[in-house]
């Protein structure tokens, strides 16, 4: 093989490694809700903020009434959170985007999902964003291949996914590489 067979093998694995992958970037420790208040990522949200589980950690980030989370929803989140990448992970050693998904859907919902995040967006009943609820999923692509990110809405524009870098975490849709890279949503149909 030469070296442009070696290079086009290097690339071909890239691409096919990436379906369920966040582009890399550099991201603050701490992100700016639209309402002021400061949404902790995973490192420091692991050690301090949801030491613990207390479904009033969540109503306060998310900020609504603890009367409208779905408290199963949330200790599975507690759970998980921070929990590392792992591409084609379905474990607490490392877990992918869809991975993750599937795993809550099946423990919260006792639903079963596709196992690929493109798989998933193509069994949805597609909403706005406005129109959210609580379990719905979010879907992105951070490059040419289509769908290749998914995640779970849970209020006010948050919704809980694997990052490449940072494992299990709440981000916001409104964040600017969010809303660039955010194509569809809507609740799955099972």
């Amino acid at each position: 093989m030469g070296v442009r067979s070696y290079f086009i093998f290097f690339l071909g694995a890239v691409l096919f490694l990436s379906s369920c992958s966040t582009k890399k970037k550099v991201l603050s420790s701490k992100t700016h809700s639209s309402n002021g208040s400061v949404l902790t990522d995973a490192s420091s949200a692991r050690g301090k903020t949801f030491s613990g589980f207390k479904l009033d950690n969540y109503a306060d980030l998310l900020n609504v009434s603890t009367k409208k989370l779905n408290p199963h929803l949330y200790s599975f989140i507690d759970d998980w959170m921070g929990i590392p990448h792992r591409m084609g992970g379905q474990t607490k050693s490392g877990v992918d985007c869809s991975g993750f998904v599937n795993l809550l859907y099946i423990e919260v919902y006792k639903g079963n999902l596709p196992r690929t995040s493109r798989d998933m967006e193509g069994i949805v009943k597609r909403k706005k964003v406005d129109k959210l609820e609580e379990g719905d999923l979010v879907f992105f692509s951070f490059g040419r291949n289509g769908i290749d990110h998914v995640g779970v809405y849970l209020h006010n524009n948050k919704f809980v996914h694997v990052s490449t870098r940072k494992g299990v975490i709440i981000s916001d849709l409104s964040d600017s590489w969010y809303a660039k890279t955010f194509v569809d949503a809507g609740s799955p149909n099972i």
